[in-house]
């Protein structure tokens, strides 16, 4: 599992059938420190309605067709949660919401 950003869509008229109606996002790593980009983006399918430029948690490979939405799909990447915010070592590093107090 990792963090990323959502940085745009991919559009795909034709393909697997198993795959129609799933909304796809192109998503970078980035660094849960820093949130600096870190590696490299990749399309991952949404499984919770995410939106542009959120912060997210991704999972890949088998774990990524574990989701109630993808079980049985040719996924590699789904994203299966919205990060409201990160706390480290008591330390705010981001927040979706700021000034809520942690509560979305």
């Amino acid at each position: 599992m990792y963090a990323a950003k959502i940085i745009g869509t991919a559009v795909c008229t034709c393909k697997d059938r198993k795959l129609t109606g799933f909304k796809l996002l192109v998503v970078q790593p980035i660094s849960l420190l820093t949130l600096e980009n870190e590696g490299k983006p990749v399309v991952a399918v949404d499984s919770v309605d995410a939106g542009e430029n959120e912060i997210v948690l991704v999972v890949g490979g088998s774990s990524a067709r574990q989701t109630d939405l993808t079980t049985n799909t040719p996924v590699d990447a789904t994203i299966m949660a919205v990060i409201d915010y990160i706390d480290i070592n008591h330390k705010k590093v981001f927040e979706k919401y700021p000034g809520a107090g942690g509560n979305a």
